[in-house]
């Protein structure tokens, strides 16, 4: 990667930060909120978080391969998140973990996650799908900024801002009313640079990966997050890490929608790096509760 421009390399600086939680007892740490908060905790901010805390209780001879969380409450931007870890199980292949995140006396969002020596087996995976080089899309800022009109003015800033993760989606089509099939395909990396710390880019993409799976089962229907015509939130989140991959380089993150219903819509992704490599697999279920 060249040289992020001093934003940019700001924006990741105040990410990596936040991940770097602090620990207040022996399974007890407590994690800050990023300031470009403006409207509630994002959900891949606390799971990154809460993957930190799990994996500083377990050894680095044993990275984590699978988490399992749940959204119970809206987060509050303007309170650090207790996170509180249950060591349940070190066994002689695997280490199992338990994390709660709280905020003023309440949980707000469970996590289990499983942790595993490094070890030889049988292989296979899905390729990777051909799609066009990250470097000849639009960025998602400008992606944003070429439908920014049909955005209701109070929500235009936000809607623009620049933010740690690029993201540059394959489909660059302008949402319309119209909507489209449950698929979509997006390339992401950091804005910049990062150390070569394996635990801190399994952390990001565990970030990474809660941002634009939950657009995806909202594709066929039309449905905007600012519109206002619908309420949307994680419910829950599942993230399997298959090969170490670099978050600072590009990832092809290929998301679909299988179902919706009851108000609640279901999204799968698969991560490949720029190799072929498949790094990850993601499932998630989101609200979509349309308002009256």
């Amino acid at each position: 990667m060249s040289d992020a421009d001093p934003d940019a390399a700001g924006l990741m600086r105040e990410l990596v930060d936040i991940l770097d939680l602090e620990r207040i007892d022996e399974n007890l740490f407590r994690g800050q909120n990023s300031p470009d908060a403006t409207f509630r905790l994002f959900g891949g901010q606390v799971i990154a978080q809460a993957l930190v805390a799990a994996q500083r209780t377990v050894g680095t001879e044993r990275p984590a391969h699978s988490l399992h969380a749940y959204f119970m409450r809206p987060g509050a931007i303007d309170v650090p998140v207790i996170y509180q870890v249950e060591r349940d199980r070190d066994g002689s292949s695997f280490s199992t973990r338990r994390v709660i995140a709280i905020q003023n006396g309440k949980p707000i969002f469970n996590m289990a996650a499983s942790f595993q020596i490094v070890e030889d087996g049988y292989e296979h995976r899905f390729d990777m799908p051909d799609v066009p080089d990250p470097e000849t899309l639009m960025s998602e800022t400008e992606w944003r900024a070429s439908f920014i009109d049909s955005v209701p003015k109070r929500m235009r800033d936000h809607f623009l801002r620049e933010r740690p993760i690029d993201f540059r989606r394959v489909d660059q089509s302008v949402p319309d009313e119209e909507g489209s099939e449950p698929r979509q395909q997006v390339w992401f990396r950091a804005q910049a640079p990062l150390p070569d710390d394996p635990e801190l880019h399994r952390c990001l993409l565990a970030y990474a990966s809660d941002m634009t799976l939950l657009s995806t089962c909202q594709r066929p229907h039309g449905l905007k997050w600012y519109s206002g015509e619908v309420q949307i939130a994680s419910l829950d989140h599942a993230l399997w890490f298959h090969a170490d991959a670099r978050a600072d380089d590009w990832l092809l993150y290929v998301q679909d929608s299988p179902w919706a219903g009851h108000a609640r819509g279901m999204n799968r992704g698969l991560i490949y790096d720029r190799s072929g490599r498949l790094c990850a697999s993601v499932a998630q279920e989101g609200l979509i509760r349309p308002r009256s």
